[in-house]
This record gives structure tokens, sequence and C-alpha cells, in this order.
């Protein structure tokens, strides 16, 4: 009776003990079998990452928007920060068409003061608007999507009353001395020397002026150091203009490479034979100092754009 019963008791034990054991073993199996479903998962998502990255170009996100996307005509105009911006933009053009103004009396020949003083107006205004202060540069925003479209024109409209407030105070004073009205002669040059020269003058102007500015804001971070290329690239854009006017085509300096000045400084006919010879005109100095500018305000942008995509630079 005694060796049944121990028989009994080791029988109740092996299976007592037999339970834990299968039970640990499938503990293990779950832990050993779920690492390698994990790394399975890790290897796909490699594998994904890396044919995706092989799919994608070096042109990749090049027409992205570089705004906030919030930013519309619903949601723009209810910003208060965006009317400091506007009213930036008119100061800015304003200073900036009194020191063109000015320097043109001078023939434009102190490049040294012209840079230094642009430098002085960008940093004095960056911090409100970001200091476009030139439609072909703000049109080049837009066109690269660094701007909203409603932001735009209304950054184009403020340099216009900016140039226009410009024009007032520098005209005021050029009269109170018992001087004419200031005139340039620009629908003279595209008499004199045709359309293309003076057109290919703006439009290289244009290119170098936006080029410089898209180089310059992934410097924006220091203000000064936008400032100063900015106005490098104004400075070379009006020596480049004064060599390819003067020197070649002959054209005394008929260059503005600014549309909301140029508007200002009666590029407009107001006489001719007929309507059609008045209308004729203004399509004319439009296209050349307005419409061509703007043109070589996008291709700068883009150029920037392409070639900072293809170095790889973020």
């Amino acid at each position: 009776m005694a060796t049944k019963k121990s028989n009994k008791s080791n029988k109740s034990t092996k299976t007592k003990s037999t339970k834990p054991k299968t039970a640990a073993k499938t503990v293990k199996k779950t832990e050993l079998e779920a690492p390698k479903t994990h790394t399975v998962e890790e290897k796909i998502t490699k594998k994904e990452e890396i044919t995706s990255g092989k799919k994608k170009s070096c042109l990749s996100g090049f027409f992205a928007k570089k705004y906030e996307e919030k930013e519309s005509i619903l949601t723009v105009f209810k910003n208060h920060k965006f009317y400091g911006a506007l009213l930036g933009e008119i100061i800015g053009t304003m200073l900036l068409a009194l020191l063109l103004f000015s320097l043109t009396l001078m023939g434009i020949a102190n490049i040294a003061t012209y840079a230094f003083a642009v430098i002085a107006v960008l940093v004095a205004v960056y911090a409100f608007s970001g200091a476009c202060l030139n439609p072909l540069i703000t049109v080049g925003m837009m066109a690269s999507r660094r701007m909203s479209v409603i932001r735009g024109i209304m950054y184009i409209i403020a340099e216009v009353i900016g140039a226009w407030l410009g024009w007032l105070i520098f005209n005021g004073f050029h009269l109170a001395g018992g001087e004419t009205a200031y005139d340039i002669p620009t629908m003279a040059a595209i008499a004199e020397n045709g359309f293309w020269p003076v057109t290919m003058v703006e439009l290289l102007g244009a290119c170098i002026i936006s080029f410089f500015f898209a180089r310059a804001l992934k410097y924006k971070r220091s203000v000064f150091t936008f400032g100063a290329i900015v106005a490098g690239g104004l400075a070379l854009a009006a020596v480049v203009g004064y060599v390819a006017s003067a020197a070649f085509l002959s054209l005394n300096n008929n260059f503005i490479f600014n549309p909301a000045v140029a508007m200002m400084l009666q590029i407009f006919p107001t006489a001719g034979e007929n309507f059609g010879e008045i209308l004729g005109g203004i399509c004319q100095a439009l296209s050349v100092y307005a419409i061509i500018p703007m043109i070589g305000g996008v291709i700068g942008f883009y150029l920037s754009d392409f070639t900072s995509k293809l170095s790889g630079e973020e």
C-alpha cells in the first residue's frame, strides 16, 4: 500500500511539475517569436525607406510651399503683424526711392555710398516685412512660393505707395530750390537705341538682384549678413548696368531695376500723334521697366533654388 501511495504521489508531482514547464516553454516561445516579427517589420520599413529614397530626385519639393499654409485672404488681414509689414514696405521703399533719386543726379557713380545706404535701409526694415522693397523681388518670392499671393499683391501696392511718397519728398525739395521738375529721359533711350538693348539691360540687372536676394535669405538669421549680400547684388547690378548702358549701348545710364520707382520717373508718354501711338508707348514702357524686370526676378529666384537643390543644400 505504501508503494502504491508513493507511486500516486510521484505521478501527481510529475503532472504538477509538467504544467509550469509547458507554460514556461510557451512564454519562452512567445518571447523568442516576438522579436523575430519585430525585426522583420524593421527590415520591411528599411527596404521601403531605401526604395523610396531611390525614387526621390534631387529636385523633389522644388515647388513646395515655403510660407505658412494657414495664410490666405481670409486670415492674413486678421493678423496685426501684416499691417506692420505693409507699413515697413512703404517706409523702406520710400527711403530706397529717395536714395535712388538722389544718386541718379550724381550719375550713380559712387557705388560705395549706394551700398552702405542700402544696407542701412535693409537692416532698419527687415524685421517688419523681410525688406523686399522692390516688386521684382516680391514677384520672385511669390513665384518660388516663399510668399502667398495675397501678401505679395499687398506688398506690391505698398511698394508703389512708398515710391510715390519718396518721389513727392524728393521732387518737393527739388522744386523748392528753383529747379524744374525732375525727369529721366527713359523713353528717349528706347527710341534711340531700340527696344531690345534697353530690355536686356533691365533683365540682366533684375536677374542679378533677385539671385542675390534669394541667396541672402539663407543667412536671414544674421541681419547684417543679409543686408550686405543684398546690397552687394544691387551694387553689382548697378555696375553691370552702367557698363552695359554707357560703354556698349550709349544709353546714358537709363536703367532703373525697380518697377515701383520706374513708375514715378515719368516713363509713360504723355503726347503723341494719335491715341494708338500713346497707348503703344505706354505698353512699351510697362514691358521694359515693369514686366521684363519681374520676369528677371522670377528667373533669379529659380536659378538660386535650382542650384541649391543640385548642390544638396538644405
